[in-house]
């Protein structure tokens, strides 16, 4: 999912998103302990996507706090 496709979802989605790739990580490495995965780079690209959406959700409540501060 690209950064424009997340600054789209609103914060409750991504941290539904966020909870999913933090499982989908936990599955990936419960494979790796089983020799079910040969493919590591699995966790690079989770990780990744993982500090994406923190990064925009961040940013969408750090502006909920500007237009809250703007209204007072």
């Amino acid at each position: 999912m690209s950064i424009k496709d997340l600054r789209e979802l609103s914060v409750s989605e991504l941290e539904n998103k966020i909870f999913d790739l933090k499982k989908e990580l936990m599955d990936a490495r419960f494979s790796l302990a089983t020799s079910q995965i040969e493919d590591t780079s699995i966790f690079k690209k989770i990780k990744k996507e993982i500090a994406q959406t923190n990064t925009v959700l961040k940013e969408k409540e750090e502006e909920k706090n500007m237009r809250e501060r703007e209204d007072e």
